[in-house]
Order: C-alpha cells, then sequence, then structure tokens
C-alpha cells in the first residue's frame, strides 16, 4: 500500500492527537498534587486519629489558648493561626516519628492526614478562647466590668465550674447543626473555603520532598524568633515592677503624643500581627486612632460643662468615656450590619444560582455518588470525591445529636443564668440552624464568619424580650454566647471539611478530631481564663496590661437594647448616627470602586478598635506592616515563604511568655525594677534646671 502525502512528510494527523492527549496528561500530571502521593495508602479514618496526634494537639492547644486569650484581653484583634498550627503540628511530630524510627519503635508514619486531624484539633480547642467570651460577652457580666458602666445590678460572678459546664453545654451543637450539608457544600457547591484550602496546600507541600525542605527553614525561623521573642518578654519583665513602668511605657513619639496613646510600646505580638494582617487594616486601625485620640476627643473634652458635667471621673458612660464607647459601638454594629446585609444577599443569590444550576442540569443533590465521580473530573476532583463520599457521618445521628444537645441545653442553661428562660433557647435553637448554614455558606464565599455579628443581633433581640426589670442585660450577653458557639462552630467545621477534602482526610476523622479538639477548649481555655483573671488585679481596667475593651462595649450594647438611648451624654447619639451611616456608606464606597481602590480606602470595624484603647498597639502593627514590605522589596520570594514563619514565632514566644508572667504574679513575685519615664511636669522641672 503506498502512503499519503501527509504520512510520506511526517504528518499523521491520528498520531497528532495522541501526541497533544498525551502532552495534555502529562501537564495535569505536573499540575496534579494527588498523583504526587498515588503510591501512597490513604489511611483508615481509626488510623487517621492517632494517639500522638492528639497529645501534641493538647500540647499545642494549651500553648495556642494563651496566644488567643492575650489577644482577646488586649485588643480583641485575633489573626488566623492557622498556619502556625500546621508548621508545629509538622515540626513536632515529624520530629517525634524521626526519633522512633531511628530506635526502632515507629509503627505508622506521619502521613498528611494525621498532619490535618492536629491542624483541625488545635484550631478547635483554641478558637473556644475567642467564642467562649473571655473578651467580650463573659467577661462582660463580671461585676469588674459592669463597674465601669452605668448598671452595676445584672451581674454574674464569675467562677471556673459554671463557665466550663456553659461551653460543655452550648460548644457542641454547631458542628452537628451543618454535618448534613458537608456534601452540598463542598462537592455540589464547590465553595472555596479560602483558608481551609490554604491549610490544605501548606499541608500537601510539607509531603513533599521539596516542602519538607521548606517547611524545615519555616520551623527554624519560627523557633529562632519564638526564643527572641520570649527573651524580650522576660528582659522587659525586670522593668515594671510599678505601674506605667518599662519599655511599653516609653514615649517614643514625644510626651504630648503618650498622653494621646500614641507611642510604640515594642510588643512583639503585635508587630508579628502587622506582618500577618493586610496592610490596609494596619492602616485602618492608625487612621481610627488618629480621628479619635487626634482630632475628636480633644474636641469633645473641650466642651466639657457643656455637653457633659465637668466634675465626671474620667471612667464615667455620662463623660468623655461614653462618647469613646458609644461611636465605637456605632461603628462596629454599621460595619457589621453592612457585611451582614451583603454577605446575606451573596448567600442567596449564590444558592439560588447553584440551585437552578443544578436543576437545569442534573436536578437537586441527590445521594447517588457514582455519577458525581464522572471521566469529566480531574484526577484529583475524582480522587479527592471517592473519598470523602466513602466514609459517611449518618445524618440521623447528626440530626439526633442536635436535638439531644438542645434539649439538655434547654434544661441546663436556665439553671446557670436565671434571667436566660427556656423559650429564649428554644427560639435560638430553632432558628440557629438556619443563621450557621448562612454564615458556613457565607465564610465559603468570602472567608469571613459573621459569628460575632450574630451574637450582638442576639444581644438586642433576646435583652429586649426579657426586659430591664427581669435581667434583660444578662439574658442578652448569655443569648450572644449561645448564638456566637453555634455559627462559630458551623463554620469552622466546615472549614476543616474543605481542608480534610484536599488532604484526603476522612471527613469521620475531620468530626471526631472537631469534637475532641472542642472538648479540649471547653477546659483548657477557661482554665487559662482563669489564671489570667487570678494573677491580674487590673484585668479588664482602662489602661492597665489587660484592658478588655470588647468587654466594655458588649455590656454597653446590651444596656443599650434593654435601657434605650436615655443615658446617653448630650449629642452623643446623633454622633453615633453620623458614625453608624459612615460606616455603612464606607462599606458601600469599598466594594464600588473595586479592589483595586478598595485597599486604600480604611475598613471601618479596624477603625472603631483604637477609639476606645488608643493607637499604641496600631503602631506596633504598622511597624510590623513596614517590615514585611521592606523585606518584600530586598527578596520578595523569601518575605513570602519565610514572613508567616517569623510573625507566628514574634506571636507564639510572646504569648507564651504570659504563662510565666502569670505564675510570678500568681506567687507574689515581682520584678526587681521601675524603670519609669519622666511625665510632663518632672520634665518641664529638668528643662526648667537645665536651662538655669
Amino acid at each position: 500500500m503506498g502512503k499519503n502525502e501527509g504520512e510520506e512528510n511526517g504528518f499523521d494527523p491520528e498520531n497528532r492527537n495522541q501526541e497533544e492527549e498525551k502532552k495534555k496528561h502529562l501537564k495535569e500530571e505536573e499540575l496534579s498534587v494527588e498523583r504526587i502521593f498515588e503510591n501512597q495508602e490513604v489511611p483508615s479514618w481509626r488510623k487517621q486519629l492517632t494517639v500522638r496526634a492528639f497529645v501534641v494537639s493538647f500540647v499545642l492547644s494549651i500553648l495556642f489558648s494563651f496566644i488567643v486569650m492575650k489577644f482577646n484581653l488586649t485588643t480583641g484583634i485575633i489573626p488566623s493561626l492557622n498556619v502556625s498550627a500546621g508548621l508545629l503540628g509538622f515540626f513536632f511530630v515529624n520530629t517525634w516519628t524521626k526519633l522512633l524510627q531511628k530506635s526502632g519503635l515507629l509503627r505508622q508514619p506521619f502521613t498528611r492526614q494525621e498532619n490535618t486531624v492536629i491542624q483541625t484539633c488545635v484550631v478547635a480547642s483554641s478558637g473556644i478562647s475567642f467564642s467562649g467570651g473571655y473578651g467580650n460577652y463573659l467577661f462582660a457580666m463580671s461585676e469588674r466590668i459592669a463597674k465601669q458602666s452605668t448598671d452595676t445590678l445584672d451581674v454574674k460572678k464569675l467562677s471556673l465550674g459554671w463557665m466550663i459546664g456553659f461551653l460543655f453545654v452550648v460548644s457542641f451543637l454547631g458542628l452537628f447543626s451543618v454535618v448534613p450539608l458537608r456534601k452540598i457544600m463542598i462537592i455540589d457547591f464547590k465553595l472555596t473555603y479560602p483558608s481551609g484550602t490554604a491549610t490544605a496546600h501548606l499541608i500537601n507541600s510539607f509531603q513533599t520532598p521539596q516542602g519538607a525542605k521548606l517547611a524545615k527553614k519555616q520551623v527554624r525561623e519560627l523557633g529562632k524568633f519564638f526564643t527572641i521573642s520570649f527573651l524580650w518578654g522576660f528582659f522587659q519583665w525586670f522593668y515594671t515592677a510599678g505601674e506605667n513602668c518599662g519599655f511599653a511605657n516609653f514615649p517614643s513619639l514625644g510626651l504630648k503624643a503618650y498622653d494621646s496613646k500614641f507611642y510604640f510600646d515594642f510588643s512583639t505580638t503585635y508587630v508579628g500581627v502587622g506582618m500577618i494582617c493586610p496592610h490596609i487594616i494596619n492602616i485602618s486601625l492608625l487612621v481610627g486612632g488618629i480621628l479619635s485620640w487626634g482630632l475628636m476627643w480633644p474636641l469633645i473634652e473641650d466642651r466639657k460643662g457643656d455637653w457633659y458635667p465637668a466634675d465626671l471621673s474620667s471612667d464615667s458612660f455620662s463623660g468623655l468615656q461614653g462618647y469613646k464607647v458609644f461611636i465605637a459601638i456605632a461603628l462596629i454594629l454599621g460595619d457589621g450590619l453592612y457585611n451582614f446585609l451583603k454577605v446575606l444577599c451573596q448567600t442567596i443569590v449564590g444558592l439560588s444560582h447553584q440551585l437552578r444550576y443544578k436543576d437545569a442540569s442534573s436536578g437537586l443533590p441527590v445521594a447517588d455518588h457514582s455519577s458525581l465521580v464522572s471521566s469529566q473530573l480531574s484526577f484529583d476532583d475524582k480522587r479527592r470525591t471517592q473519598l470523602f463520599l466513602k466514609d459517611q457521618i449518618p445524618t440521623l445521628l447528626a440530626i439526633g445529636g442536635y436535638v439531644a444537645i438542645a434539649a439538655i441545653a434547654m434544661a441546663i442553661l436556665p439553671h446557670i443564668f436565671h434571667q436566660l428562660k427556656w423559650y429564649h433557647i428554644l427560639v435560638i435553637y430553632v432558628f440557629a440552624p438556619t443563621l450557621a448554614f448562612c454564615n458556613a455558606y457565607g465564610c465559603g464565599l468570602t472567608d469571613w464568619s459573621l459569628g460575632s455579628t450574630y451574637g450582638k443581633l442576639s444581644i438586642f433581640i433576646i435583652g429586649a424580650w426579657a426586659g430591664a426589670s427581669h435581667g434583660g442585660v444578662l439574658a442578652g450577653l448569655a443569648a450572644c454566647g449561645v448564638m456566637m458557639n453555634i455559627v462559630s462552630t458551623a463554620s469552622d467545621l466546615m472549614q476543616d471539611f474543605k481542608t480534610g477534602y484536599l488532604t484526603l482526610a476522612s471527613p469521620r476523622s475531620m468530626f471526631v478530631s472537631q469534637i475532641i479538639g472542642t472538648a479540649m477548649g471547653c477546659v483548657i481555655s477557661p482554665c487559662v481564663f482563669w489564671l489570667f483573671y487570678k494573677a491580674f488585679d487590673d484585668l479588664g481596667q482602662p489602661g492597665s496590661q489587660y484592658p478588655t475593651p470588647y468587654a466594655v462595649v458588649y455590656r454597653n450594647m446590651a444596656l443599650l437594647g434593654v435601657k434605650g438611648f436615655s443615658s446617653l451624654p448630650k449629642n452623643c447619639l446623633l454622633l453615633c448616627f453620623v458614625f453608624f451611616g459612615g460606616a455603612i456608606m464606607i462599606n458601600l464606597i469599598r466594594d464600588l470602586v473595586g479592589k483595586k481602590w478598595a485597599r486604600f480606602i480604611p475598613v471601618p470595624m479596624a477603625m472603631a478598635i483604637p477609639f476606645y484603647l488608643g493607637s499604641y498597639f496600631a503602631i506596633d502593627m504598622c511597624v510590623g506592616s513596614l517590615i514585611l514590605f521592606v523585606w518584600g522589596k530586598i527578596n520578595k520570594a523569601k518575605a513570602d515563604t519565610l514572613g508567616p514563619a517569623v510573625a507566628s514565632g514574634l506571636i507564639c514566644g510572646d504569648g507564651i511568655w504570659t504563662l510565666p508572667a502569670s505564675i510570678f504574679a500568681l506567687a507574689g513575685v515581682k520584678p526587681p525594677i521601675c524603670m519609669k519615664f519622666l511625665s510632663r511636669g518632672n520634665n518641664a522641672k529638668v528643662d526648667k534646671f537645665l536651662g538655669s
């Protein structure tokens, strides 16, 4: 047979198609993550839950609970610690397995699934340090915070026993509320869950040869800066024998600026936080501080005697303190309301689009799993979907668990908080699954959990329902805790399911790890808070080391919901409306101008925090942001890969220093030296002496 012209010239259409298919397949293999792990056996869900994983998780949970607690009690700004948890989990277990391997006792190698279990457990446990309300609703119930407001009657004496009991009752319900929706959220809707996805990529990279080398470098940098930060905290402690002593009170920008809370306080924690947070957040904090302490408060103080009585104490809520707190609340509520409505609209639009798409293509999501793993999916998607659907969590277990825990809560919570009635709890639990779904779906789209916003809504609704004469303040704060725990844990669990999906960790192991981590947090976080509470007598006081600003804010929100606006000082309500509307307007402008210009417009929620606290921590964070910016200009690759590790080391070292500092305070061990900088009055005397 003779050859045709194409074959004689070396051109065969069939061979060309085969070559193209081969190139396409090779390209897919290069981009595929699961091809790298194709020859590794995926352990069963029971083997993913190892004793060593939970031992390491317990140790890291204590570490991160101290760190989160310090954030809670200082500014209330809590950065994402997922990278730190994943990195430290890898380091500890990898070291453990290497030692066992050398001794010949290693039975099971360290896998990425086990690393995912550790990360899930640690984040679940340390998350209770936030949702437990030690820096907001729970501490707001105490007499110590009540004395700073206009109402001192509705108080709850803090006790370690009832705090642990309360957390065990309310912290697990959110886990059961969204379990039946995991397939719809992760596979059918393919929600992104940016934090969960980023954590999964990090964990996957640890198990590759190149990723393991990078992880070692990151751990080395984390350890180096952890040590520096810890020793710096220890060094600073020596000079804090009295009030306003030490480097934290150094008037680095001058005495006039120091009086207006503008100074660098040498906190490695917030330098590290500044390296993690986006630049616009750090700038927003600084703008908020300049607007309030640099402009507004001096102008309002000049109207003392007109707007409010001149003889009031500085911490009276009928005076300047009232303007500081309630204008901050207005900004927070305006920002929260806008983002709540925005995410709700995105959720409704996205959900309706998904349902229309499903209805048009293959009907609503059904239980036939085989149709999901089609030939059109990539190798990674096929493998991940098969394993994600392999280990099912029975829907009946989730529904039964939700109903049982809700019934227990309705029976127990009214005994802990007499002001919170069983029918209040019933209404919360009827609406909670819907709100938990909205929060989990919105978090999958935007990476923004609105747990605290739902909690604030509960304060106003339940507080107003209970009324002032029936302990509405405590009822509202307790309802806030119930709602926050449900919606926060629901979105956290769905983030973990996304991480597990991308690392081939079983949904069952994720669910069990989340339950165990939550149980750990219900014990660890109250104990950590109790250590702070007993060690520092000025905890919660303005100007102290741990001012807990959000506790005051949440209590006054509850008072506002119960008593209305009658107790506000003159023109305060007008200013609140202006800033409430301003927060909505700024957010609207940010969304309208697009991402290119939005990064230059401040975020109202971040601007609100310095209104009450001052700008000292914002300056620390801007220093951290500046360090990362300069580092990126010098060597962008190193800044991108090692920056998070350096920041984590700075945060963890200073955070862990609070443990020995608390123990020293409890034991009565005091620093030997008080390094106090000159006040303006003494400084004037020195200037006069030197000039004479």
